[in-house]
Order: structure tokens, then sequence, then C-alpha cells
């Protein structure tokens, strides 16, 4: 598997340079507050640092793992002018008629494909015990969504507007390419993911060859900032509170803000946007891999925070962001990680 957009450096050199290093900003974190500590870590020594930065690195992001469930990467090996196409897709995308996103509309649970109409999806706990069609219809979700598959599987087709016109094209072949380029970064991470639990690098490589993953494009649509002032005490949300069910997710997102993960205290924090990094957290399915010595965080997309001189907001902007959702291979058996337990005979 290869994509034009995505572009590792050289690790010609790595192992020569015995002497030993740590990784760069080592105590830089992206978010600190009510004891959430989300660290930035500079991907790039993971490939073109020697191996004493490749380990720290792998550390660093398996430390971010068990303790905040998620990290910032910067410095990554698909650059910004390839997650700009992405971005420019997305958006040409979701500006089409309503009647022609729904030619492609997302069909079945098994293959998660196609379109997802504003209103349709409500996220929630797994362990929401609530009436969801209630909900969906009392405080509905802010957004719409396309969802992308691999494009291999003859049983789960993917829909794509390639037979509406030359953007149609250049949609298809651009959304191919980049997800591609995250599905070598999902296997990259968990090249570092192992390392830093002590396994070789290689160890997932067996679990993650196929890319059963989905890249999913999100919508949140203008809304008029009265929409999440409720008179009936309900927190209204652009999506609910939830915990990613996979492994990993790799999630870009624009400047315009909202996504807030829950802090040790019980509030929720603000992750803040940091241009030219991509926010990755841990699923449930990886958190039970390890024996829960990494943790999947619940979080959510509220009502953006208001930036200087925008007190006087009537509307919210369009949010846009772009979540590709990271799974084992479907036909593999999960067993526990080693060295996350202890034999005890």
């Amino acid at each position: 598997m290869d994509s034009p957009y995505y572009k590792p450096r050289d690790q010609a050199s790595l192992g020569r340079n015995s002497e030993p290093t740590v990784a760069a900003d080592s105590g830089t974190f992206a978010v600190e507050k009510d004891g959430l500590n989300i660290p930035l870590i500079d991907f790039e020594l993971f490939h073109s640092g020697d191996d004493s930065q490749r380990l720290e690195t792998g550390r660093r992001i398996v430390n971010g793992f068990q303790g905040a469930g998620f990290i910032y990467l910067k410095n990554i090996p698909i650059p910004q002018w390839a997650v700009q196409p992405a971005f420019t897709g997305s958006a040409q995308f979701f500006a089409r008629p309503q009647d022609q996103k729904d030619t492609m509309a997302w069909y079945s649970a098994k293959a998660n494909r196609g379109y997802v109409a504003h209103g349709r999806e409500k996220v929630t706990r797994a362990d929401f015990a609530g009436d969801v069609d209630a909900l969906r219809k009392a405080v509905p979700d802010l957004k719409e969504s396309m969802e992308i598959g691999r494009d291999d599987d003859p049983d789960c087709p993917n829909m794509w507007p390639d037979a509406i016109d030359d953007e149609g094209k250049l949609f298809k072949s651009t959304m191919k390419d980049f997800w591609k380029a995250c599905a070598l970064l999902h296997q990259d991470i968990m090249k570092a993911v192992a390392l830093g639990l002590g396994l070789n690098a290689d160890w997932f490589d067996g679990y993650i060859d196929k890319g059963d993953n989905t890249l999913r494009l999100l919508h949140y649509p203008e809304v008029d900032k009265s929409i999440f002032q409720r008179e009936d005490g309900q927190l209204q949300v652009r999506a609910g509170e939830h915990s990613d069910y996979g492994s990993l997710t790799l999630l870009f997102q624009d400047l315009r803000g909202g996504l807030q993960v829950l802090s040790p205290e019980g509030t929720y924090v603000d992750a803040k946007p940091i241009s030219g990094t991509v926010v990755v957290n841990a699923g449930d399915l990886l958190a039970r891999w390890s024996n829960d010595t990494i943790q999947s965080t619940k979080h959510r997309v509220v009502e953006p925070p208001l930036q200087p001189g925008q007190e006087d907001l009537e509307k919210y902007p369009a949010r846009y962001s772009i979540a590709y959702f990271c799974n084992p291979d479907f036909d593999k058996v999960i067993e526990t990680i080693p060295n996350t337990y202890k034999d005890v005979w």
C-alpha cells in the first residue's frame, strides 16, 4: 500500500547513532487542565531519529494513551499540502444538493459506508440506558457525515459521486489517496505503540495489514448561536458524549474548535485545535486489548468557544473535521497484548 500523500523521512540512518538521546518536547503538553495532560509529540523523530529517539517517542505515545487516552502528533508524514485537498473535497461534497447526497446514503451497519444525513445519527455512550430515538428527536447531533472504507471490498462498496461530474471523480481520487495515507500513519503509530510497550516494532503488523478502517468526513453546519441556549435544561451538542469503539482514531480538525475531552476530575476540557497536528485517541478495543492499561476517554463536540471580538456573534460558522477510525482486521482474533499482564501460576 502506498499513497502520494504519505512522505516519511528517509530512515536509512536509523541505528547509526549510539549516543543516548530523548525525544524533543518531552515536557510539552497540548492540553493541561483539571488533571488532563495531553502531550504534544514530535512524530518526525520516529522516522528520522535514532533508535533511542524512536523508543522514547513510542514511550511518550503509550504514556499519553495511558494517562489521558489522547495525544497530539506534529510533523507527521502527511504534510499539510496533502491534508488541505481532503478538507476542500469534503466541503465541496457537503455543498452538493441534498438529493445528490441522498443517492449515496449509508446502507448497512456491516458496510458502514455512505452519506449520513443531518439528524440521522445520535452519538451516545455505550452504557446509555435511555431511549436513543427519543433523545435523537429531542437533542439531535448537529452534523452530517460521509463514511468511506477500504475500496477493495466487493461486499461493501463505497458510495462515490464519480458518476455525477468531474468534481466527483476528483473527490474519489483524493479520498482514496488520503485514506491510504491515514492507513500508513495508523501502521506507523502502532509500531510506535509496540515499542512503547516493550515489544518488537512489527508486533501489530499482522493484525492491521488489510486496513478495515473508516474515513469519516464530518460537517457541522452553520447554526444560530441561540440553538445552544435551550430552555429545557438539556445540553445541545454538535456530537454527543462517547468513546470510540476501535483501536485508534486519527482526527484532523479545522480551527473552529468545539472538541472537548473528559478530565480525571469529571469536567470537560477544550482540546484546542493546533495547526499542523493530528489528534489521536485510543478506542475501547485498544483499551481492552491492552488489559485496560491504555484508556479510552469520553469526548464530545459542543458549542465552539468564542474568540476575541465574537461576543456579538449570532451564527457559528460551519466546522469541518476528518476522523479516521482504525481497527484490527475484522477476521483477526484479539488476545491480550504481552507486557500488559503478569502470568500468575
